[in-house]
């Protein structure tokens, strides 16, 4: 049982920039929206993602074989997943006007944690680690949850999907500097850049809830969009199960290289020959950005939702490749360091993006079925996150003596090959799926 839809407020009782939302010309509503997006999500990879940069090579107190850095990250993604498992339910039913609230209160919880993980002992900190990661797991969904079903939500879902490309790398930064000024040691620095982050928070956060919900002409085009009960969750995963495990299966594989690739930049980019440069993280992501926001928002120009899905899968399958071309480039020695990296990042967010709303919300309208893609994010996400402690415990568990260059190579090729070969059959899947008439806008 799905739960009721709030009423829209009165006319007389909203806001102007409310009002004048309403009336915007597409391009406007898209700008203002993406934009308050974009910046809300780049402000909560400063309660992430900062603690990434430093190395925590020496640990007092800390005498286990398991690598310290590697045991935080492990405590951060499996609170994460674990928040990710409870999104499928809370996310999927959550009312839109209590997500403003939301994102505000577990944020704000999740700074909590890491003024925790600067205070105490490191068998503790890995706990606050934890708790960091359990509030802002959640945080995607709320905010996608401003911009689903519009017909200009992939201009709005590719300026959001910009901010994990973009954001991770430029909190890093901040937080590199932040130690090399002497301002923070290792353990205080992840609290301070989410401290200097919350006045952005705040006013995206409140820019977002000005947005009104979609119109009429929006559910015409990628069907109308309610919180979903259990029967209904379960009832779309019967309909669509052997595609949905494939899809799913890509994203574990994304997800986990992703994750591998963010969480131990420091080290790969130090093997590479650039130790002690701060601003690495932020411009060698820049390229990466504007390539996959443009690719992500000619989307729109699809009208046909399923030709759209087919298009989402080529955008994927172009990314895995380039994945696997570049990495063999780079060991051929036809690249360099820097290109390689660029280009890695490159193809790897141009198949990873799509899952983070855009491919979902296509699903979605495509299926006919009244609902939201938060559900279908959040189960590919609570998955994603395993599959990323798994490549974590391997690489540290496995008996592989290999460098953080050479791991992240083996992992290029095993993921351009298994997903190319799952997505194969996804295709394949949708072509022979009848069910589902075009819907057009």
């Amino acid at each position: 049982m799905t739960m009721p839809l709030a009423e829209p407020a009165p006319a007389a009782r909203e806001s102007a920039v409310r009002r004048w939302l309403r009336g915007a010309p597409p391009a406007l509503f898209a700008l203002y929206g993406g934009s308050a997006a974009f910046l809300a999500y780049s402000a909560m990879y400063a309660y992430r993602k900062p603690f990434a940069v430093a190395e925590y090579a020496h640990v007092a107190g800390w005498g286990f074989a398991l690598d310290y850095k590697v045991a935080l990250v492990i405590a951060q993604i499996i609170g994460y997943a674990l928040s990710k498992f409870i999104g499928i339910k809370l996310i999927s039913e959550f009312r839109a006007e209590h997500r403003a609230t939301g994102i505000m209160l577990l944020t704000g919880l999740s700074e909590l944690a890491l003024i925790g993980f600067a205070l105490a002992p490191p068998l503790v900190g890995l706990v606050a680690l934890f708790a960091n990661g359990l509030c802002l797991g959640m945080i995607w969904g709320l905010v996608f949850g401003f911009l689903e079903g519009r017909r200009v939500s992939e201009v709005l879902g590719a300026m959001l999907c910009a901010s994990f490309i973009l954001a991770s790398g430029a909190v890093k930064s901040v937080g590199s500097a932040l130690m090399l000024a002497g301002l923070a040691n290792e353990h205080w620095m992840p609290a301070a850049t989410g401290l200097a982050a919350a006045p952005v928070l705040l006013l995206s956060v409140w820019a977002l809830a000005q947005l009104p919900p979609p119109t009429a002409e929006d559910e015409a085009a990628r069907v109308r969009r309610v919180p979903m009960g259990a029967a209904a969750r379960m009832a779309f995963l019967r309909a669509h199960a052997p595609m949905l495990a494939l899809l799913i299966g890509i994203y574990v594989l994304l997800t986990a290289f992703r994750d591998f690739r963010d969480n131990f930049a420091a080290e790969i980019w130090h093997e590479l020959g650039y130790a002690g440069e701060a601003s690495i993280f932020t411009w060698s992501e820049l390229p990466v950005a504007v390539l996959v926001l443009t690719a992500l928002g000619l989307l729109i120009r699809v009208r046909d939702n399923r030709r759209a899905l087919l298009w989402n899968f080529a955008l994927i399958a172009g990314g895995l490749l380039l994945v696997g071309l570049c990495t063999l480039g780079f060991q051929l020695g036809w690249l360099g360091a820097v290109p390689w990296m660029i280009l890695l990042g490159a193809g790897l967010y141009l198949a990873y993006t799509p899952f983070n709303g855009l491919l979902f919300d296509r699903f979605m309208a495509a299926a006919g079925t009244l609902g939201n893609a938060a559900f279908l994010i959040y189960l590919a996400d609570a998955s994603g996150y395993a599959g990323s402690v798994a490549l974590l415990l391997l690489r540290n568990f496995g008996h592989i003596a290999i460098n953080w260059i050479g791991f992240l190579c083996i992992s290029a090729y095993a993921l351009c090959g298994l997903g190319l070969l799952a997505l194969g059959l996804a295709a394949r899947l949708w072509l022979q799926d009848r069910r589902h008439p075009h819907l057009r806008t």
